[in-house]
């Protein structure tokens, strides 16, 4: 049989485990030299002294090794949870640990005027260590306030959550209107920027010859003074040109940059290339997107009919997000899962509705 392999003690394990040997070597060393008068030896060539380190030492072996893997096996399980810590966290966290480094000199220098050099530098080192261990776990879990307080000085902000964030509408958000249902369904609330170039080219659109670009601009200037009135928004005119920036979108990702503020927009080309400047963006389309319905007019899924509909020959199912399905013409169907197109897809106030009818497989 092969031997086992093991594996091999971590680096901070042995650090650790030394500082705890040489401590309790000192203490040896120390109890043998007051307790050792003649300095006779006592087992061989060993005296009292050489006899002390020696038990010291093992003593601290044994207790060093329990202590030092209880401290890795902390950090360790912290290690779990910090594989895919964002830099910002790791910034909080170094601050929080020579926070607790420096602390923890403070407090423990004045062991050294024992003036037991083999025992005042393992425990100060020790306490130095598990110091810094706490200070950056609390650093990493406060990392808000850590940042608020020191993470301009080394480039990092906090990163405020994007709801928190004044938003900058651009001109297609405007025009298309939907932003007055997301505002009056609470989802959009708080600062809104709307800066002179999102006014001017809606005026420009407003003014133009072509009867749909005008009914855009119109529309567009309307959903903006009707936003303004809305409780809970506050809509704030930014007059700035920026003259040396010659494109519109340019233009709304610089101020976005230069005010700490997110993009709201429907223009998804518009949204990447500000995601890509470092702009927080948010993207009404994708919300639209990710509230669509599961399933839509001309799709084939697979449902379980469990019951018979309200109307004659309709038979009932359900999705796996339990919305139901009325299937036209299915009732001998009932009780076994069959295939289903949808022909339509009702939302109502307690939810949606999916209108179907067997498919040409379901029906053979």
């Amino acid at each position: 049989m092969s031997p086992r392999l093991t594996r091999p003690p971590s680096a901070v394990v042995e650090l650790l485990r030394l500082c705890v040997v040489v401590f309790f070597a000192g203490v040896g060393y120390y109890v043998a030299e007051v307790i050792d008068r003649d300095g006779q030896p006592v087992l061989g060539a060993f005296g009292v002294v050489g006899l002390g380190i020696i038990l010291g030492s093992a003593l601290g072996y044994v207790l060093g090794g329990l202590m030092a893997r209880g401290t890795v096996g902390v950090v360790r399980a912290a290690e779990a949870g910090l594989r895919e810590t964002p830099a910002d966290q790791i910034v909080a966290g170094v601050v929080g640990a020579v926070i607790g480094v420096i602390v923890a000199a403070g407090v423990t220098w004045p062991v050294f005027l024992v003036n037991r050099p083999l025992l005042t530098l393992p425990l100060f080192a020790f306490v130095v260590v598990a110091s810094g261990l706490l200070g950056y776990r609390l650093g990493t879990s406060k990392r808000e306030a850590v940042l608020e307080m020191f993470g301009a000085r080394v480039g990092i902000s906090a990163r405020v959550p994007v709801a928190a964030l004044p938003r900058v509408i651009d001109t297609s958000v405007a025009i298309d209107g939907r932003i007055l249902a997301v505002a009056r369904a609470g989802f959009l609330h708080g600062r809104m920027l709307l800066p002179t170039v999102v006014l001017g080219e809606l005026q420009g659109l407003a003014d133009a010859g072509d009867e749909t670009r005008r009914a855009k601009g119109r529309r567009g200037l309307e959903v903006l003074e009707v936003l303004k009135r809305e409780s809970g928004v506050d809509i704030e005119v930014l007059d700035e040109e920026l003259p040396d920036v010659p494109e519109v979108d340019a233009k709304l990702v610089r101020i976005c940059l230069d005010r700490g503020a997110a993009l709201l927009t429907l223009d998804t080309n518009l949204a990447r290339a500000a995601a890509l400047a470092g702009v927080r963006v948010m993207n009404l389309h994708a919300l639209a997107l990710a509230l669509r319905p599961p399933v839509g007019a001309g799709d084939d899924v697979s449902v379980l009919l469990i019951k018979a509909g309200k109307e004659s020959g309709q038979a009932v199912g359900y999705l796996d997000d339990g919305t139901m399905v009325v299937v036209e013409r299915a009732r001998e169907s009932i009780g076994r899962e069959a295939e289903v197109r949808v022909t339509s897809v009702l939302t109502t106030a307690n939810g949606r509705m999916v209108f179907a009818r067997l498919t040409a497989d379901s029906r053979s």
